[in-house]
């Protein structure tokens, strides 16, 4: 596993559960306003984490946490993850996956194997504004979608979430959204967050009002439309 950073304690990450989060390296995506940038364009410079060290931390923590979060980048891109989710679950955590979900082979292997307790996936835009929103013109929009409809159906515990910024999301891109995922038991927006690392800079955060506004145009499509991070 290519892993570049670790948070020992999060009470946010995991809900309902205290949580370590693991980030790993590499992306399939190049989203314009990823936070992340270092992981995802050059995670070599980044300094890394062995899995001994990690799973000497986990054994440390067992009645302290219990939960595991793997986020990356993208977990998904990671050769041997099935190998390495199995050993945390024999150290008894509950993991939970953030993805991208453009990789839906690799999601249904780990639910039909029982090895993720929780998924987050995150929604980057509606079908006409994906491409752009995660920067690669070569998309497949029906890998979304088969991930997506999966994760409703599958009976695994999930959210949905997008990362809302000013320049690229409308309320055409929200409408769009909407008839992807229409009915879903989750779905967070949250706002985007200006970083040092961000791959293209010059993005903005919608304001409060605008947020509620979103969240008021979903509502009557997804119920359990919520708002993360805003004041």
């Amino acid at each position: 596993m290519q892993i570049h950073g670790l948070n020992k304690t999060t009470l946010l990450d995991y809900p309902g559960h205290v949580a370590a989060t693991l980030f790993t390296g590499t992306c399939n995506f190049r989203c314009p306003f990823c936070h992340n940038g270092d992981l995802v364009i050059c995670p070599e410079s980044q300094p890394a984490l062995s899995e001994d060290e990690i799973f000497a931390f986990l054994n440390k923590r067992k009645n302290i946490l219990t939960g595991v979060c793997i986020s990356g980048g993208e977990p998904t891109l990671q050769p041997d993850l099935t190998e390495f989710i199995q050993k945390i679950r024999e150290l008894g955590y509950l993991v939970k996956l953030d993805t991208n979900g453009y990789r839906p082979d690799v999601l249904r292997k780990l639910a039909d194997n029982r090895l993720v307790d929780y998924v987050a996936m995150d929604i980057k835009s509606g079908r006409d504004g994906y491409a752009q929103t995660c920067g690669i013109s070569s998309f497949d929009f029906s890998r979304i979608e088969e991930s997506a409809h999966f994760l409703m159906q599958c009976g695994i515990p999930y959210e949905f979430r997008t990362t809302v910024v000013h320049e690229l999301h409308s309320d055409f891109d929200f409408l769009q959204i909407a008839e992807l995922i229409g009915g879903c038991s989750a779905y967070f927006l949250q706002s985007y967050v200006d970083s040092g690392q961000v791959l293209r800079p010059g993005f903005h955060a919608c304001t409060r009002e605008e947020m509620l506004h979103f969240q008021t145009l979903l509502t009557p499509y997804i119920p359990n439309t919520l708002l993360r991070g805003i004041d």
